[in-house]
């Protein structure tokens, strides 16, 4: 008997997939365990394996579309077995929601306006990807060049060159029988005559991924729900900066800066637990456990991979496990343990030379850390101005889970720890 396959669940906020791939084609035989298609979902791109096993009778979604999670993604069954009824009985109990997006005929149909065609409207593209040319706009302040007698005061050389030259003869004073625009007059044209030019309107529209979909429903919900306030401190780094140095000529893998940030972060959140917390609607829940999400750019937004238990990691562990991240990211090979569970975020813009920035609070965190560039200035050293380096740091705290009081005790031992090397690798094996 035939049986549905069904649009799978591959991460908790994941409401639609994308097909980025069929395994398997029509008449293609199935097996339980064997790769039937790739699926896009809101952070990554998954292998989803088919758990029935028969003919393919049915492709419910092309490759590239989207479908909502538990729609028809494929049949299978026995061949040749009739699955009209089954798809038919699907339609039918296809969610409201649904048919409520398609407008009924009867209140759609315009009331009837008079055939006028002067200006025909350029008909949107209902395509995945629009690239066209709208119009081609010249800004003139001149009437038509046509003379009493009706014949054209351009002559057809004259504005065909004209034209390939993107020159507007109305400004030009022509030198042929009554005043006519000839072929040396375009050749001697330098431009001058009132200002005019000639550009294109242009676009292109390309769909929202699932990634980008669910990175601005998460994103604009914190942002309009929690509300944020910010603390920025200046650090020094020539102390950090040599440190770093020495590090990296024992270090089994180089050591970055964000490195060293995530393990000064994590040993300063365990001496301030209220900021290492999340609003819970009835609670605040204050965690015991310190996961660190980190920030990786990819091409379609944000990815947050976990460092956990950052705390207890060396920085040497903390590299490797952020490398591999950050390279998993790009690939979208990143799964949903990969990028669940953290307790507090940070997100580093310094090396595309960003010096200050704020944040939106990663739900369902309190806060996040937005960490800028290093920059070489003068700075003041025992009450004398001196060359240094110094790197901004700016916390955005959920006010209904942290005080301004405590997100500044918090930022004032993460700075300790930053300018005094010492104490951060004397807690720990590089």
């Amino acid at each position: 008997m035939a049986e549905i396959i069904r649009m799978p669940k591959l991460s908790d906020t994941m409401t639609e997939g994308v097909v980025a791939q069929w395994h398997k084609k029509m008449g293609d035989v199935v097996k339980k365990g064997e790769l039937l298609a790739d699926i896009e979902t809101d952070k990554a791109t998954m292998e989803f394996e088919s758990f029935q096993e028969g003919t393919l009778l049915y492709i419910g979604v092309e490759k590239g579309k989207a479908a909502p999670v538990d729609s028809i993604l494929a049949i299978v069954g026995k061949p040749n077995e009739d699955i009209k009824a089954l798809i038919e009985g699907e339609k039918q109990k296809a969610p409201a929601a649904e048919t409520k997006t398609e407008p009924k005929k009867e209140e759609a149909k315009p009331v009837e306006q008079p055939k006028v065609q002067e200006q025909p409207k350029v008909a949107a593209s209902a395509t995945a990807s629009v690239k066209q040319p709208v119009q081609q706009i010249t800004v003139t302040h001149s009437a038509p060049a046509v003379s009493s007698n009706g014949r054209s005061k351009v002559s057809p050389l004259a504005k065909k060159m004209a034209s390939e030259r993107h020159i507007n003869t109305a400004f030009i004073q022509g030198s042929g029988d009554g005043g006519r625009v000839i072929k040396r007059d375009i050749e001697n044209y330098a431009g001058g005559g009132a200002s005019q030019f000639t550009s294109v309107e242009s676009y292109t529209e390309e769909p929202v991924s699932q990634m980008r979909k669910t990175i601005a429903r998460r994103l604009a919900e914190s942002k309009f729900s929690a509300p944020h306030f910010y603390l920025t401190l200046e650090l020094l780094m020539d102390e950090m900066m040599k440190a770093r140095e020495s590090i990296n000529t024992v270090a089994p893998i180089k050591i970055s800066f964000n490195d060293i940030v995530v393990k000064a972060v994590a040993i300063a959140l365990r001496q301030h637990p209220k900021v290492n917390a999340s609003w819970r609607g009835d609670v605040i829940r204050y965690n015991k456990h310190i996961h660190i999400g980190i920030a990786v750019a990819v091409e379609e937004g944000l990815l947050v991979p976990v460092v956990r238990f950052a705390d207890g990691k060396t920085l040497s562990q903390i590299g490797t496990e952020t490398k591999a991240y950050a390279q998993k990211a790009k690939e979208k090979k990143l799964q949903p343990a990969d990028w669940e569970g953290n307790t507090f975020t940070i997100s580093n813009l310094g090396m595309f030379g960003i010096e200050e920035f704020t944040a939106i609070i990663n739900p369902p965190d309190a806060c996040i850390m937005a960490v800028g560039g290093i920059k070489e200035t003068a700075v003041v050293k025992d009450g004398k101005l001196e060359p240094g380096h110094v790197m901004k740091v700016t916390l955005s705290c959920d006010h209904r889970v942290v005080d301004g009081a405590t997100g500044s005790a918090f930022l004032q031992t993460f700075k300790h720890l930053m300018e005094n090397p010492v104490l951060l690798l004397g807690m720990q094996n590089i």
